[in-house]
């Protein structure tokens, strides 16, 4: 692999370089030609760095800011106040090409508004879409999107994801030919509102895409589809659910008795695929370089396969592939 170089925003997320730290330390041995930028508060990360043995690594450049965008921080307020948050002079380095990705675990709102400002959108595409894969019962993945960018959205975005989500499952998940569905109460072409069966009218229009109609969420793991759209709200609550469900099965063992303690062993090895820290690193497609959002409540492991999943974002050149798309690809008729 070519020298490859991502900005980490260190302070994003529920607990921050202790999480971040050693997550970066490990990604830096599993990847001799990665290189690391580093951004967050002197007195939080400096500690970590040396426990790490990252503050004099070659590979590493630290940028200490002052300020940090929390949780409780609406995403206009950190775009207008909040310049030198670890978040923003992440993604700056990104539009500087300093970096080739960017990896936070931030506020998600605020990411989106400063990746669209900062980082910037590519043409045809009217928002960025948050993108993960889901395990299938066959040993594949789906991928499903949006995940929580976008809670409301009209027909025309629904068939941008529906496109995006092709080209990625195509050049990330080697699918010749990926099957897309939209994410629906029932299968039946009268089901669901407005938007989602304008948007079953337009994508049955794309002779490019293999539409397949409406999936519910109870085929979500089968192994029926390849591409599953909905809009941020349905996709949040949706990923959610079932990382719930997972924990609560892998974590069976954790009860008092010999009985389950058994089935707790059983079900993490027969269920360790499940494990929803495999699948941390929902990336924000459609802008015109990689940036990966990692879970809030992540932990080292979790992040880390954040951070290996924009590197391989970004040897896939997933954006410019993403861009060629919508520039050859039959435009849709009824796009605003």
């Amino acid at each position: 692999m070519p020298q490859l170089t991502v900005a980490l925003d260190m302070m994003g997320g529920d607990f921050g370089p202790p999480v971040t730290v050693p997550a970066a330390a490990q990604a830096l041995s599993l990847l001799p030609d990665l290189h690391l930028h580093l951004f967050g508060s002197r007195a939080a990360l400096s500690p970590w760095l040396e426990r790490c043995n990252l503050t004099a690594h070659e590979r590493v450049r630290v940028h200490y800011c002052t300020q940090q965008v929390t949780n409780e921080h609406k995403a206009g307020y950190a775009l207008r106040h909040l310049p030198d948050s670890s978040m923003c002079r992440a993604l700056n380095a990104l539009s500087a090409g300093e970096a080739q990705a960017c990896v936070s675990g931030g506020n998600t709102g605020a990411l989106m508004a400063m990746a669209i400002k900062v980082v910037q959108t590519l043409p045809g595409v009217d928002r960025p879409a948050l993108i993960t894969r889901l395990p299938q019962a066959d040993g594949s993945h789906a991928l499903l999107l949006d995940v929580g960018a976008n809670v409301c959205c009209d027909a025309g975005q629904l068939v941008q994801f529906a496109r995006m989500g092709d080209a990625v499952a195509r050049h990330v998940l080697s699918q010749q030919n990926p099957r897309v569905m939209l994410l629906n109460v029932g299968a039946e072409s009268n089901k669901g509102y407005e938007a989602v069966r304008q948007a079953a009218r337009r994508l049955n229009e794309l002779p490019a895409l293999n539409y397949q109609g409406y999936i519910e969420g109870n085929d979500l793991f089968a192994g029926t589809a390849e591409v599953i759209v909905c809009d941020g709200f349905v996709g949040n609550v949706a990923l959610k659910t079932s990382e719930g469900v997972a924990r609560l099965l892998l974590g069976a063992g954790k009860r008092r008795g010999f009985w389950w303690t058994l089935l707790g062993v059983w079900l993490k090895r027969r269920l360790s695929h499940l494990n929803p820290d495999q699948y941390n690193g929902a990336s924000l497609i459609g802008l015109r370089s990689s940036v990966v959002k990692s879970h809030g409540s992540a932990g080292s492991p979790a992040f880390l396969n954040a951070i290996l999943q924009a590197v391989v974002e970004t040897e896939h050149q997933l954006p410019a592939k993403i861009a060629h798309l919508f520039d050859t690809a039959p435009q849709d008729s009824h796009a605003r």
